[in-house]
C-alpha cells in the first residue's frame, strides 16, 4: 500500500513512519519529563518548565536531523541523477528518502543530548525507544512494498486495440504512470516523464489513463508541447486498486522480469525518475 484513503483524499504512506515516530516522541517525552526524579519532591515549577523545554527541543532537533540526513543520504546515493537537476534536491515531493541513516542520526542526536541532560535522561531514552517502535510499526504495516508482478489487466489504445498490461510491458524495464487530464499533479509531472521517456530508450514508458474518454485524452495531448508515446486507456480505472493505490498520479517502476520494484504516489521530477531507474537496472 502506498496511499492511505481519508475521505476524498489519498495521502502517500512514505512519510507516515517518520510522522508517527515524531508524534509519539512529542506526546510522550514531555509527559515522562514531568515524572523525572525530584519532581515528586517539589521541584520548582520553573525548573520543570526548563527541563520540559529542553526535552522538546531535543525531540524537534532529532526530527530535523533525521529528515535532513535521510534526504541527504538518498541524494548522495543517487548523485549522478540529481547532479543534472540540482533544484530537485529540495523537491521533497519525489519520495527520495534513505530512512536508516536518518534514524541512526536522530538516535545519535538523542543519545548525545541525553548524556548531557541527566535530569531527563530516562524520559528521553524511554520516549525515543517508543517513538522508534511506533515508526517501525507503521513502516511494517503500511510502508513495506507488496511482492507482486505487473497485474494482468486489459488496456486499450486510443484507436481501440486491446492488450494485457503484462504483455505490453514484455521483458524490458518499464515505468507505468497512472494519470488523468483533470489531475493537476499529473499535468505538473508529465513533462518530466515525457523527457525521461525520450532520454531512456532502453526503458518502456507507459502512460495509463484512468477512466477518461478517448476524445478528452486526445484534446489534452494535442494541447501539449511535448510528444507522448505509449498512451493506454484503463476505462474502469482497475490498475490503481490492483497495485494498492487510489490516488493520482501513481508511478510503477517494473524490472525486466515484470516485477513491481517501487510504487510512488505523487509528483516525480526527472532526477527522481533517473534515480529509480538506476536501481531498476542493477
Amino acid at each position: 500500500m502506498n496511499a492511505v484513503q481519508i475521505g476524498p483524499l489519498a495521502l502517500p504512506t512514505a512519510p507516515l513512519p517518520w510522522l508517527a515516530a515524531l508524534l509519539v516522541a512529542w506526546l510522550l517525552i514531555p509527559r515522562l519529563t514531568r515524572w523525572i526524579p525530584g519532581a515528586a519532591a517539589g521541584l520548582a515549577d520553573e525548573a520543570r518548565r526548563t527541563r520540559l523545554r529542553q526535552a522538546e527541543d531535543i525531540v524537534w532537533g532529532a526530527a530535523a536531523i533525521g529528515f535532513g540526513v535521510s534526504r541527504a543520504a538518498f541524494v548522495a546515493l543517487h548523485w549522478d541523477a540529481y547532479a543534472s537537476f540540482p533544484w530537485s534536491i529540495v523537491d521533497l515531493r519525489d519520495g527520495g528518502w534513505a530512512p536508516w541513516p536518518g534514524l541512526a542520526a536522530a538516535t545519535l542526536w538523542v543519545g548525545t543530548k541525553a548524556r548531557r541532560a541527566a535530569g531527563i535522561r530516562r524520559a528521553l531514552s524511554a520516549g525515543a525507544a517508543a517513538a522508534t517502535l511506533a515508526g517501525l510499526g507503521v513502516w511494517l504495516s503500511v510502508g513495506t512494498p507488496r511482492d507482486q508482478n505487473v497485474p494482468s489487466i486489459e488496456l486499450a489504445t486510443l484507436q481501440g486495440q486491446t492488450a494485457r498490461l503484462d504483455h505490453i510491458v514484455g521483458d524490458k524495464p518499464a515505468v507505468i504512470n497512472l494519470w488523468a487530464s483533470w489531475c493537476a499533479p499529473c499535468r505538473v509531472e508529465m513533462p518530466a516523464l515525457a523527457a525521461q521517456a525520450e532520454a531512456q530508450p532502453g526503458v518502456r514508458f507507459l502512460f495509463v489513463n484512468q477512466g477518461e474518454r478517448p476524445d478528452a485524452i486526445q484534446r489534452y495531448l494535442h494541447a501539449q508541447d511535448f510528444q507522448l508515446d505509449g498512451v493506454w486507456l484503463d476505462p474502469a480505472a482497475r490498475l490503481g486498486p490492483a497495485v494498492g493505490s487510489r490516488g493520482l498520479p501513481t508511478t510503477l517502476f517494473v524490472d525486466a522480469k515484470g516485477h513491481v520494484v517501487h510504487v510512488h504516489m505523487g509528483i516525480l521530477n526527472q532526477a527522481a525518475i533517473r534515480a529509480r531507474l538506476a536501481t531498476l537496472k542493477r
